[in-house]
């Protein structure tokens, strides 16, 4: 028997529930014959349900949770604010991929449209004038040549704010992602670059107003930013940032990674270059190298690499392991007998070369 939709309505009571939880909030809604039958259910019913414990149980039944329901579809109403849960089809699509995606979203802006690409630009609050400029040199790049591609970062100090003004310069889309809710902005100095961001993208939200952008928030709002993208890339990061979290979510979400490089010296490049050193995120110098690993550029300019090139004993190895074939770095590892490591810089090395090429869930494959 297919499941019942649930009504909007329904969905907000669910999620205004104190420590209900993305993964736990869908499972409820299977589990139960209905959310409004949930909150009519006692202890004993709640506590048979796969997850919830007596906290949960008591929170469920401790509010009108559909006072904060109805609260929250007024304030829609009032600011122009779309609602979204799980279960819509205009839900983003690459985010419902995402096992941990909230129950219900909140969009202040132009609709988030599936069909386009989403890149996340994400890096310290600590921003240098190399990061900025960067930030701001693929922002012109990507207006000049894609105009299907969205930004995506967190409207923070530092590298998000540089990257959502680069899009408000030239004119691409991008969406602001918020560790609170759409009553606020926050920090406030943000307030014009936001207000003309709605014009072109939009601001994005799980959390209801009057939320207090706490430390926890944010590390829920990072997974919404990389579950939004089809790529994360980290532009500044001390090896602890914030930034690094958010790039391993898009890692557990399959999704590939680009770093800038730094000087080994420089701290906020630290961050960076252990994702590259550890296979974690490919090397990132111009659009070009997102296209060429997204394949969203059939017409750019292929790697060329030399016909006559020399390799080393091992490289020569990995080489011929890949003959014809496209094989994940797992299986290149099990059949030329290296490990891990070794076989990653091998394959940075000829990549760079233009003998070989990294494709999506680090494939390989001969150029």
């Amino acid at each position: 028997m297919e499941q019942e939709i649930p009504d909007l309505r329904d969905c907000l009571a669910l999620w205004a529930v104190p420590g209900i939880g993305s993964v736990m909030s869908k499972r409820i809604i299977s589990y139960s014959g209905g959310i409004q039958q949930l909150f009519k259910s006692k202890t004993d019913d709640l506590l048979r349900i796969p997850g919830i414990g007596e906290t949960l149980a008591e929170a469920i039944l401790h509010d009108d949770y559909y006072r904060c329901a109805d609260e929250m579809l007024e304030f829609a109403n009032k600011f122009n604010i779309s609602i979204l849960t799980w279960y819509d089809k205009d839900y983003p699509a690459r985010l419902k991929a995402c096992e941990d995606s909230p129950l219900v979203i909140f969009v202040k802006g132009q609709p988030i449209d599936s069909s386009k690409k989403y890149l996340a630009m994400v890096g310290t609050r600590s921003a240098t004038q190399r990061g900025q400029a960067f930030c701001r040199e693929l922002i012109e790049e990507i207006s000049r040549t894609h105009s299907d591609i969205c930004i995506v970062s967190g409207l923070a100090y530092g590298i998000d704010v540089a990257a959502h003004k680069a899009c408000v310069e030239f004119g691409v889309s991008t969406y602001g992602v918020l560790a609170h809710g759409l009553d606020t902005i926050y920090p406030t100095s943000h307030r014009n670059v936001a207000a003309e961001m709605v014009k072109m993208g939009g601001l994005v939200t799980e959390f209801f107003p009057k939320t207090v952008p706490d430390k926890t928030n944010f590390v829920r709002r990072n997974r919404i930013i990389a579950g939004l993208c089809d790529a994360t890339i980290v532009v500044e990061s001390d090896v602890k940032g914030g930034s690094l979290i958010t790039a391993e979510l898009a890692n557990s979400y399959n999704r590939e990674i680009f770093a800038l490089p730094g000087r080994p010296t420089d701290k906020l490049s630290s961050g960076c270059n252990k994702l590259i050193k550890t296979s974690q995120a490919h090397l990132i110098e111009t659009l070009t190298d997102i296209e060429y690993v997204l394949g969203w550029n059939t017409q750019a300019k292929a790697i060329q690499r030399s016909l006559f090139i020399d390799l080393d004993p091992e490289s020569q190895e990995i080489y011929n392991a890949l003959q014809d074939n496209e094989l994940s770095i797992d299986e290149i590892c099990r059949t030329v007998g290296m490990a891990m490591p070794k076989v990653s810089s091998l394959l940075l090395t000829m990549e760079l070369n233009g003998i070989v090429r990294g494709m999506p869930g680090k494939i390989y494959a001969r150029v």
